[in-house]
């Protein structure tokens, strides 16, 4: 399958998770060998060489990076929510496009120095990468780049990665 065909899997959702909201549904795309391939693919390809491990952000973002990690060598930084981890390095609240959430980052997986690009399914406000970035950077990683499969433009999330490269495979 190619990458447009898989990217035309992604469902929109209205009204979801409270009204006013259109959900970008990937469960399509990941539920296809084709598509999931496709853009395992395609993430892989946005990366440096340079890149060291993935952070994959809870909890499609784990899909994504679990999925390049394996494609190109690399080990992956599992981001989570609150609550989950029984040793945390670091912890960030941050503003969602409808509501607040928090990140925490487990302690003792990523060296200083270490260079990490993030991934993870949407960018809409940039609030959830931003706060993984932060996280990473707490600990001594360099954060390298951001991928993502779709970015909304129109929520302007780009404007609170200042500085870091970002890769969308689809920007709507």
């Amino acid at each position: 399958m190619d990458l447009d065909d898989a990217l035309g899997l992604i469902a929109g959702v209205p009204d979801f998770p409270e009204p006013g909201v259109l959900f970008r549904d990937l469960s399509p795309l990941f539920a296809d060998a084709g598509a999931f391939k496709a853009v395992t693919d395609a993430l892989a390809g946005t990366l440096d060489p340079e890149v060291e491990a993935l952070a994959g952000v809870e909890a499609r973002g784990f899909l994504l990076a679990a999925a390049v990690g394996y494609a190109r060598g690399l080990g992956v930084v599992l981001i989570r929510k609150p609550g989950k981890l029984p040793r945390v390095a670091g912890r960030v609240d941050y503003a969602l496009e409808y509501g607040t959430a928090t990140v925490e980052l487990p302690a003792g997986v990523v060296r200083p120095g270490q260079r990490v690009a993030i991934l993870d399914d949407v960018l809409a406000t940039g609030g959830t990468v931003a706060a993984t970035g932060k996280l990473l950077e707490d600990v001594g990683a360099v954060v390298d780049s951001v991928s993502v499969v779709l970015e909304l433009a129109a929520l302007r999330g780009r404007d609170a990665l200042t500085n870091r490269k970002v890769h969308a495979l689809q920007v709507c």
